[in-house]
């Protein structure tokens, strides 16, 4: 048996014919908004779904007997229900699981889970306007414990400038704040466009720099007319 979990989850993601990018898609269409890097690093053992994510998974994946696939204990309790059935299972399971009040304490994951609707902007829509967060052109998501509480609102980065930290399609939380230090990432708007970059403010002048070096950094001439709406959420 797979002792790996993103084996297990690679495995039947190929079985479904899907493509992680396909996979991705799919996930975020169930409120799920994950890259097909995210799913590479699900199954490559690099990170793990949270405990919705894995359960919305499964139910794409039409992973039934969920304790036989992965720890080869079957438990199949959702034998004999229609496809309906046991998707409304995995939605209960799922708001059971948002509520905070029924984790296994043996886990030792923090009980209560604080979920909150925060704003989501896409970075390549707001090209050309000038103040992020006055746009109504933004998503509400439904968030728990896997974002930092100190978000207040994120945004989906474009491009491959701020990898390997940072991926094409990611959604990255911000905290809102007006002022960053030396080598902090976080988002900025200066004539007329907003950045997601690090920023360089030295003597020498500030500039706002890509983690991929093979990018040119971006001269802020005049530092008094950019604006920083905030930075990476910890």
């Amino acid at each position: 048996m797979q002792s790996n979990l993103g084996d297990i989850i690679c495995s039947f993601r190929k079985k479904k014919g899907l493509s992680q990018r396909d996979f991705a898609a799919l996930l975020s269409k169930r409120g799920v908004r994950v890259t097909n890097q995210a799913v590479s690093k699900w199954e490559s053992g690099a990170s793990l779904p949270n405990a919705v994510q894995f359960l919305i998974i499964c139910d794409i994946l039409d992973i039934v007997d969920i304790s036989g696939a992965f720890s080869n204990r079957s438990y199949d309790f959702l034998k004999g229900l229609s496809g309906d059935g046991k998707r409304l299972v995995v939605e209960y399971a799922a708001m059971l699981l948002d509520s905070g009040l029924y984790d296994d304490p043996a886990l030792g994951t923090p009980r209560g889970t604080k979920i909150r609707t925060l704003p989501v902007y896409d970075l390549e829509t707001a090209a050309g306007k000038d103040r992020l967060l006055d746009l109504t052109d933004y998503v509400l998501m439904r968030v728990g414990n896997e974002v930092p509480l100190s978000a207040n609102f994120g945004v989906i980065v474009h491009g491959d400038s701020m990898g390997p930290d940072f991926h094409d399609g990611e959604t990255v939380w911000i905290h809102q704040q007006q002022k960053l230090e030396h080598a902090e990432v976080g988002v900025f708007t200066y004539e007329g466009t907003t950045y997601f970059k690090r920023l360089r403010d030295r003597v020498g002048g500030t500039r706002l720099q890509s983690i991929d070096s093979t990018y040119p950094d971006i001269i802020v001439s005049s530092p008094e007319a950019m604006i920083t709406l905030g930075k990476v959420a910890e």
